[in-house]
């Protein structure tokens, strides 16, 4: 199949790095970082340390005090940003491909030269405390951080990738230094850069920035593959009027195939305004305004969530919806409409073209596709494969993956 969607070339420098200049007709260029660290790779003592190193990369370099680094990250005149998940660290700045040079100068530094003061990292921690609490205070974040809690009894997962508030408040400068010694270095790092520039262009200026960037030997953890429990489990929390009903499935021996038609699945059961459970608890029974699936089918996390919120009297009729409906769709009853391939397949097209014609998301888009090893055309076989996949399909996945939920309740606390 020629992959003429876009013009990518994946480059390694001598270093480990692995670089993947875009070229595009554009004026907006985006430079994207992802670090192969996250939460899943955190110790029982480390939990929040890649988030809270993400944090103090904007604090100050060898060569950029904290405030003459920010002044210049805003004069670039564009827009910067960075996250934390549980695989990957990312750092992203788009800018109008004139100071894209400056742009690639600054993260370098950030990268490779942070100092982590020892007066911001206390500050940091009030702040990372305070987003920290913040979660809490968000009935739908908190619902999701207590159904991992419940969920899990070992993984990460069980935890927030922002840590939690013991481990955020005992991190020393020592334990920062060190991690991020260990996990920021080239070999452990994608680069992907989308803008006008020719390969060859691109390539001199990403050498010349991190080519002197020194590799090392990566030695992450393991991360715990662990299977959801089975278990349905209330809480309570204090000046809240709403209650919310959480689903948990874990599936970690699908493969591709398997995986896609998920994916088909989870858009036709919650992830469309016309999804199944949309139309079965809030058009048809008037039970709940909110309700959705989340699903993450990255290389080592298999999770899908069923999310909704309702009055505290509607709980058990809106399980029972809930429950019907999987019963349902594993019979083959729910998903059994010829044009539901179509439909899909046009979503889909949908969304490459919007990633495609954004330098941002094309950025991103083919970052985490390197950071999970997968291919960068991955999109291309799925369409192709939908052409091939059946109804039964569907069924059967929803047999495999649709077993043993961890269900959390939460429910005002009187």
């Amino acid at each position: 199949m020629e992959y003429n969607f876009f013009d990518a070339r994946d480059t390694r420098l001598d270093n480990g790095l692995r670089i993947i200049t875009v070229k595009r007709n554009t004026s907006i260029a985006s430079l994207q970082c992802g670090i192969k660290i996250g939460a899943l790779y955190e110790g029982p003592e480390e939990r929040g340390i890649s988030h809270f190193i993400e944090h103090m990369l904007f604090k100050g370099t060898k060569n950029r005090s904290n405030q003459v680094l920010n002044q210049e990250l805003e004069f670039l005149g564009g827009e910067y940003n960075a996250y934390t998940d549980y695989t990957n660290t990312v750092y992203s700045i788009t800018v109008l491909e004139e100071e894209i040079k400056n742009a690639a100068a600054l993260l370098a530094d950030m990268l490779i030269n942070s100092t982590f003061p020892e007066d911001e990292i206390i500050k940091e921690k009030g702040v990372i405390l305070a987003e920290y609490n913040s979660i809490s205070d968000d009935i739908e974040d908190y619902s999701f951080r207590m159904t991992n809690y419940y969920g899990f009894k070992e993984s990460p997962l069980k935890y927030d990738v922002i840590g939690t508030a013991e481990t955020i408040s005992n991190f020393t400068r020592k334990q920062l230094r060190d991690f991020y010694y260990k996990n920021y270095v080239p070999n452990n790092c994608v680069i992907t850069l989308v803008s006008s520039m020719e390969h060859e262009l691109a390539i001199e200026m990403m050498k010349e920035q991190f080519g002197h960037w020194k590799s090392n030997i990566i030695d992450r953890l393991n991360p715990i593959i662990e299977k959801n429990i089975n278990i349905k489990k209330t809480t309570y929390k204090s000046n809240i009027e709403q209650s919310t009903i959480t689903y948990l499935y874990t599936f970690y021996n699908l493969d591709k195939k398997k995986e896609l038609a998920l994916r088909i699945l989870n858009h036709r059961l919650g992830e469309s305004t016309n999804s199944i459970l949309f139309r079965e608890l809030r058009e048809k029974r008037g039970l709940a305004y909110d309700v959705y699936t989340h699903l993450d089918t990255t290389r080592e996390i298999k999770t899908l969530y069923i999310y909704t919120a309702v009055q505290e009297s509607l709980i058990k009729e809106t399980i029972d919806v809930i429950n019907n409906c999987i019963d349902q769709i594993k019979m083959g009853s729910m998903v059994n409409d010829d044009d539901m391939f179509v439909l899909i397949k046009k979503v889909m097209k949908t969304s490459v073209a919007s990633t495609l014609e954004d330098s941002t998301d094309l950025a991103n888009y083919i970052l985490h596709q390197c950071l999970d090893g997968e291919s960068i055309y991955e999109f291309i076989d799925d369409m192709k494969n939908i052409d091939n996949l059946h109804k039964e399909e569907i069924y059967m996945v929803a047999k495999e993956v649709f077993n043993n939920p961890t269900i959390h309740i939460l429910k005002p606390k009187k």
